[in-house]
């Protein structure tokens, strides 16, 4: 592994932030069997397309240690990267489920699950250089898509662009200097959805617009 893809990665005990060392600490003794790590990041890092959460769901990739399974967030999103040509099989909210990502990749913005699903400003600062290291060793990337406002902030913060020349609004595709396109989105969760802030054809409208956009 070279040492740009190395930086990408967070150690197992990563320590760079103590509230999340502490929970992930008191998840390994309540669930021995859960991953209860900084989850790795899914998909080719040659893809074109890099999806950016906000943090691992404590059920979800805290648990199964693949972003976005195992829970209501995963079903949603897999539903529309196969519905658009970037995934193929099957999800099964297992990461032995055989589904493979086509010309994408999935991170989040934060690698260790914090409580209440709600990283402090500290915690996604400390977290920054990963998610760079991440855009950077991403040779043939062209678009980003973040998922809520608290992941476009991260991606603008890890390539060094000012918030308010990119403001944040679900639907948004905003050119970039570098010649990348940073897509938004409202984060596809059950509170989302439930609350019918967003729709499931509105989460489809944002990966049908990508798709178009990286097949021209």
């Amino acid at each position: 592994m070279s040492g740009a893809a190395a930086a990408v990665v967070p150690d197992r005990d990563c320590a760079r932030c103590p509230r999340l060392a502490a929970f992930r600490a008191a998840q390994r003794l309540a669930h021995p069997d859960w991953f209860n790590a900084p989850v790795p990041s899914f998909g080719d890092p040659a893809a074109e397309l890099l999806i950016v959460g906000l943090a691992p769901g404590l059920r979800g990739a805290n648990r199964t240690g693949r972003p976005f399974t195992g829970d209501f967030a995963g079903d949603l999103l897999y539903r529309s990267l196969l519905k658009h040509g970037f995934a193929a099989g099957d999800y099964g909210a297992d990461p032995a489920d055989g589904l493979v990502l086509r010309r994408a990749r999935i991170t989040n913005a934060v690698r260790c699950v914090p409580p209440q699903n709600r990283p402090a400003p500290v915690e996604i600062e400390a977290c920054r250089p990963f998610l760079a290291a991440e855009l950077t060793a991403m040779a043939n990337l062209k678009a980003i898509l973040a998922l809520g406002a608290i992941a476009h902030t991260a991606v603008l913060a890890a390539k060094g662009l000012k918030r308010a020349a990119y403001p944040f609004a679900h639907g948004a595709m905003h050119e970039l200097p570098d010649g990348s396109l940073l897509a938004d989105s409202y984060h596809c969760s059950r509170l989302n959805t439930n609350t019918g802030r967003l729709t499931p054809e509105m989460f489809e409208s944002v990966i049908a617009g990508l798709a178009q956009r990286l097949a021209g």
